[in-house]
């Protein structure tokens, strides 16, 4: 099964191909507000690294968010169109489950898993992932501190040195070197919903609405 990852839902772009659960090939760089011109030079990069095309694929996935408004649309309109060109099917990640997927319960010593993903703004996108899995939802630090349960923890994510700082006093580590959503962890998840049958077309997910503004003949007709 020849699968291709896709995000850019944060501060960069990744694409994988991943063929049976191994990678084939992968890209990934930083970037703040080009995702749209190093996505699809990205993907022509493995696929051409692979010596394959998007005909020869089987699925793709992509990070559906929480994560940059604009970002995510363009790894969603990507996938949709190659899904679409090729005639194979598109399947949506939460780009949280997809940073929670390189720390199955073996890696975590004992410890709640807590995801903590960058909003630019003083609150966090969380998500806690323990024996079972939480709810991904938007906190400040101080709601975050009051609402977690009193567990040791381990936080990834590139908001996680920030969100440690202010749970001063828990047990708390941090992974380090695993900032962000991966497009190879992506494309693994995507095959797994896929294969389970709980697999959805990929949406937009937001916890917060786009900062958009009307404008002013519109908002007032």
């Amino acid at each position: 099964m020849l699968v291709l990852g896709l995000d850019s839902a944060g501060q960069g772009a990744s694409a994988a191909l991943l063929r049976d659960g191994s990678v084939v090939a992968a890209r990934a760089a930083a970037a703040d507000r080009s995702q749209a011109e190093i996505l699809l030079p990205m993907i022509a990069e493995v696929l051409g690294e692979a010596h394959t095309d998007p005909l020869g694929l089987d699925l793709i996935a992509t990070t559906t968010g929480p994560g940059s408004f604009t970002g995510l649309r363009i790894a969603i309109a990507t996938a949709r169109g190659l899904a679409l060109a090729a005639g194979v099917p598109a399947v949506g990640v939460s780009r949280l489950a997809a940073v929670a997927a390189r720390f199955p319960p073996e890696r975590r010593a004992g410890r709640g898993l807590l995801v903590a993903l960058d909003t630019r703004r003083d609150d966090f996108f969380l998500q806690l992932f323990t024996d079972t899995e939480g709810d991904p939802h938007l906190a400040s630090a101080e709601r975050a501190a009051s609402a977690l349960p009193d567990i040791p923890l381990l936080l990834a994510g590139d908001a996680a040195p920030r969100l440690a700082a202010a749970l001063k006093g828990r047990d708390i580590a941090i992974a380090r070197g695993f900032d962000f959503p991966c497009a190879e962890e992506v494309a693994r998840l995507g095959a797994i919903l896929s294969r389970d049958g709980t697999a959805s077309p990929p949406r937009p997910f937001y916890l917060r609405a786009p900062d958009t503004t009307l404008p002013r003949r519109a908002a007032s007709s």
